[in-house]
């Protein structure tokens, strides 16, 4: 089985994640790609359009060279950054798409899913600091759950599965443990 774990930033994707892994033997945690590839020069500018089109390649990317590999749960996925593109752009003042040659790619990579966790913003934040660029973050959740509960892509027409998960860190993890029991 492999999993992605999506929402907007500061709603506990991460720790989502890490505690998936520690509460199964079946899953090891692969972090996003703004971690993995350990780029300095990421949003020094603030959140702008070259990075999210650098990390939604770089989540293809990983994607895409583990594609052969289950129990993994990763920390973003493609829809994340098509949010962002999105989003970030329409307050440029224009409109992003994806190519036809990169649509495909993402794709390919949704394909290799078996299943979707979103972490929705929820009224009452869990999350006690403050978070950077909070109107973004409430822009990017809209976007995101309406993306995902609509299927703009089309991603969930072949067999993908979309769980939505909130509560307490132990009510998300149960939850989630107790679907893909169910599914087994």
């Amino acid at each position: 089985m492999r999993i992605a774990v999506t929402g907007a930033h500061g709603t506990g994707k991460t720790t989502l994640v890490e505690d998936l892994a520690q509460a199964s033997d079946s899953f090891d945690a692969v972090p996003e790609p703004l971690f993995v590839f350990e780029s300095d020069a990421a949003f020094v500018d603030g959140p702008n359009l070259e990075d999210f089109e650098e990390q939604l390649d770089q989540s293809c990317d990983l994607i895409l060279k583990a594609s052969t590999n289950s129990g993994l749960i990763f920390d973003r996925c493609p829809i994340d950054y098509l949010a962002y593109l999105e989003v970030v752009s329409d307050a440029e003042g224009f409109e992003w798409t994806p190519s036809a040659k990169l649509l495909a790619r993402i794709e390919r990579a949704m394909g290799t899913f078996d299943l979707i966790i979103f972490v929705p913003l929820l009224d009452n934040d869990e999350i006690a600091e403050n978070i950077e660029y909070p109107q973004l973050r409430r822009e990017i959740d809209a976007r995101l759950t309406s993306m995902l509960r609509d299927d703009d892509f089309g991603f969930f027409e072949n067999g993908l599965s979309l769980l939505e998960v909130f509560g307490s860190r132990e009510q998300r993890v149960a939850k989630i443990l107790d679907g893909l029991a169910t599914n087994a």
